[in-house]
Order: structure tokens, then C-alpha cells, then sequence
């Protein structure tokens, strides 16, 4: 697990995180210590960079 960008907007702060399984990459966004992905989302990429925009995007959706 590599971790990510840590991010902070309105009220709520979060990183990413990404590992690749497979031949593809997985990314969540994790708000807690205990680094759960948050409400248990994995967003799939093929590319980690692809991976982790989409896990930001998610975020980003949440908070407005």
C-alpha cells in the first residue's frame, strides 16, 4: 500500500490510497485512522494515477 495525497476541504480531511491488484489498480479514500476505505468504496483504474483520480473525484462528490 502506497499512501496518497492528503487533502483537506471544508470540514473534512482525507487521503488516498492505492495498491494494484492484479493487472489493474485500486484506490479509496480513507477518513478514519484505521485506514477502512470510507463507506467501503474501491474505485478501479487501469493505471494508479487513474486509480487515485477517480478516488479523488469521489471525494470531492461527497463533500459539496
Amino acid at each position: 500500500m502506497s499512501p496518497g495525497v492528503v487533502m483537506s476541504m471544508s470540514k473534512a480531511t482525507y487521503e488516498i490510497r492505492s495498491e494494484q491488484r492484479g493487472g489493474h489498480w485500486v484506490a479509496w479514500v480513507v477518513k478514519t485512522p484505521d485506514g477502512k476505505p470510507d463507506r467501503s468504496i474501491l474505485l478501479v483504474g487501469q493505471t494508479r494515477e487513474e486509480a487515485e483520480q477517480r478516488a479523488r473525484n469521489w471525494a470531492d462528490g461527497l463533500v459539496k
